[in-house]
């Protein structure tokens, strides 16, 4: 007799998959918003928009994934922070529109699924969903052999969002003489980790389990904090504060994403030295011999996100972050100019 061949001897289990369905659904279902009409299992996920509160609605979508920092998770063995990492770096995307999230899906791929590992993930992703107000509504996970090893993954995260046209912040009321808000990160978050591996675990050799007293954490730990997530912050301000534009600060620093909201004849002056570096940046710096340019070029050096305002709202708006919780910092102001970034 010819021995069989099946799908899950190719590596496929499908009813292994369906167990990690029914596992991570009431998780999912804490989310809810009351407008989802469908839970986890069904082909297209289904959401009841309430247009009560909008005259003119307008959907904001984004989609991005955690990137090389889930080396990290693998090489810690630990699965429960990338997905606030998943959800933050899409959110945070959208709601500089001012749009509010309304849901998320995501899409988990694995060379052979583990179903602890999966639900740590899951469980990252509705915790980042439930600070942010967003439902997880579906998504999609793929068991991929001999694509993916069998103890890594990868992961996509698409958030929608909702914002009245006549509140839509676009960064066209910027001018000259506005102050620069900027909130603080919690570290590295997303960006950067193809160079942090570079210089910890290539050039210098270390492990991903010291203990580094300058950060009182281990460097593991400290890689894995996740990204912050604005939401709440800018709830806080919506109505009493104008807010004129918002940047994440993700990729290319503040360099390469405030430039992205200024109107024509609109540039910023940052002052240097106006926020506390965290203590990671430096030791990256100084371990990789990396320039102060460069550095600014990849990093957020801080500051994760940050809010444009009137001169004249600037320490309510302060005051205003500091009670929900987040610390901001007045980092520059707006100049006339082209659409640059100049540091003193």
């Amino acid at each position: 007799m010819k021995k069989e061949l099946t799908y899950k001897k190719a590596g496929v289990d499908i009813a292994a998959g369906e167990r990690f369905v029914a596992r991570i659904a009431p998780m999912a279902k804490r989310t809810f918003r009351k407008e989802v009409l469908s839970g986890l299992g069904s082909f297209g996920a289904l959401f009841s928009l309430d247009l009560k509160n909008y005259k003119d609605p307008v959907l904001v979508s984004g989609t991005d994934g955690v990137g090389t920092k889930l080396r990290i998770a693998f090489m810690m063995n630990r699965h429960d922070t990338v997905g606030i990492d998943l959800v933050a770096m899409c959110v945070n995307d959208i709601l500089t529109s001012g749009a509010e999230p309304l849901f998320f899906l995501d899409y988990f791929a694995t060379g052979k699924l583990r179903s602890r590992d999966g639900t740590a993930v899951i469980r990252g992703i509705v915790k980042g969903c439930r600070e942010s107000g967003c439902s997880l509504i579906g998504g999609e996970t793929a068991e991929m052999p001999g694509f993916y090893r069998e103890d890594e993954y990868d992961l996509s995260g698409f958030a929608v969002g909702i914002v009245d046209k006549d509140k839509l912040i676009d960064g066209s009321k910027i001018k000259a003489g506005d102050v620069l808000i900027g909130i603080s990160s919690n570290g590295l978050h997303s960006n950067g980790y193809s160079l942090v591996r570079k210089i910890f675990f290539g050039k210098r050799k270390t492990g991903i389990d010291s203990y580094i007293p300058l950060l009182k954490t281990t460097l593991g730990k400290e890689l894995l904090k996740p990204t912050k997530i604005y939401v709440k912050a800018f709830k806080s301000l919506r109505n009493r504060v104008l807010v004129k534009g918002m940047a994440h600060i993700t990729g290319g620093g503040i360099p390469g994403n405030l430039p992205r909201i200024f109107p024509t004849g609109v540039c910023a002056h940052i002052q240097d030295r106006s926020w506390p570096v965290q203590p990671i940046f430096r030791m990256i710096q100084e371990a990789g011999s990396i320039t102060d340019a460069e550095m600014r070029n990849i990093f957020n050096m801080g500051i994760g996100y940050i809010m444009v305002v009137s001169n004249s709202e600037r320490e309510k708006t302060l005051t205003i972050l500091k009670k929900t919780g987040y610390k901001a910092f007045i980092i520059g102001n707006t100049e006339e100019g082209g659409k640059s970034v100049r540091y003193s």
